[in-house]
């Protein structure tokens, strides 16, 4: 059986601490064959932990030895690399966000459909456990025509200290284009991806630029801390479906809270705890799964799927449109606080 040949370009911690063991799961798929990182020890490190036989610091030199690429570089170059791998002729994985904008993600697309190569996006979340029957209950019509949903993806005090996700120029935003993001796309994936057609947000960080931090996941510097750490959005869709949308790095609540929920005209759910809740014989029903299959890594299930895709067994499940998707609803909550005014998108 045929193995895909990838290699993987920025092999810091994501790449490290998710792709690569993830891709030793697979070995019967796919071969890492080369690992490029602009830190030549950094490239070295992982390809002496995890066996991979090249090591590069020019990513275009890899590109003779792979079929595939997996991108885990800041966000600011996820737009060239992808498209440069693509216009070789390469399958390309590229971690979320797609681009820094809806223009780079649009000519990803492009790139993509010219080459007639595979690209995907790293959104996750749609490959846990609770997800995948959330989206079995909304396929199936359990809860009939989603008419409001609600998002939130809220951290207390855990703004990342480490990296570059403070650093605008390199990663674009804050809480909403690091964290946010998988659960926009989560839920526009239940929601079946209706057409959104106004946006209006709000961006934060007065907790972040105060003088004395409190925060769980290392230090950073308030002086200079130009992202957001709190967003708020409320986003209406074509046939009249909404969204309440809320993120957070470093939000003053209780504890950390994950959660989407769909109110449909049969019934509704959350998905973080599963439930099920429905009026049905004459009862107010709220239904508890005992057991759902599936595993507990869903990183894992996404590079499954992508190689697989690849080898030309299965389709994508996380397809770019649907991510471009995700950065055009980022871009006009940005919009909108940077306005005042609400955004409509055509």
């Amino acid at each position: 059986m045929k193995k895909l040949k990838m290699g993987l370009i920025g092999v810091g911690g994501i790449a490290q601490g998710r792709h690569l063991p993830a891709y030793k799961q697979l070995t019967d798929k796919v071969q890492v064959e080369a690992v490029c990182d602009i830190n030549y020890e950094t490239a070295r490190q992982a390809a002496e932990q995890f066996e991979i036989p090249l090591v590069y610091t020019d990513y275009k030199e890899m590109f003779s030895e792979i079929d595939a690429v997996t991108i885990c570089t800041p966000n600011k170059f996820h737009a060239q690399i992808t498209i440069d791998a693509l216009n070789a002729g390469l399958h390309v994985l590229c971690e979320k966000p797609m681009a820094l904008n809806t223009k780079e993600c649009e000519a990803m697309i492009l790139a993509a459909e010219e080459s007639g190569t595979l690209l995907s996006i790293g959104y996750h979340y749609r490959f846990m456990k609770n997800s995948q029957a959330a989206k079995k209950m909304v396929s199936e019509n359990e809860i009939g025509l989603p008419i409001v949903a609600r998002s939130q993806a809220l951290r207390r005090r855990k703004v990342p200290g480490w990296g570059v996700f403070t650093n605008k120029d390199l990663q674009g935003g804050g809480s909403l284009i690091d964290y946010g993001c998988h659960f926009l796309d989560l839920s526009l994936w239940l929601l079946d991806h209706p057409k959104p057609i106004e946006v209006s947000g709000r961006t934060y960080n007065h907790l972040s630029k105060m003088t004395e931090q409190v925060n769980e996941w290392g230090n950073f510097d308030a002086a200079t801390f130009d992202v957001d750490d709190h967003v708020t959005a409320y986003i209406t869709f074509e046939g009249g479906a909404s969204l309440l949308f809320e993120t957070s790095w470093s939000a003053n609540i209780k504890e950390d809270y994950e959660n989407v929920s769909i109110s449909g005209q049969r019934g509704g759910l959350d998905v973080f705890p599963f439930q099920l809740n429905q009026a049905k014989h004459g009862m107010l029903m709220n239904s508890e799964a005992q057991w759902m299959p599936g595993e507990e890594n869903p990183g894992l299930f996404l590079l499954k799927n992508f190689v697989g895709a690849c080898l030309g067994n299965e389709e994508l499940i996380v397809k770019p449109e649907e991510a471009l998707q995700v950065t055009k609803i980022i871009d006009a909550i940005y919009k909108s606080s940077e306005t005042g005014q609400s955004v409509t998108l055509s």
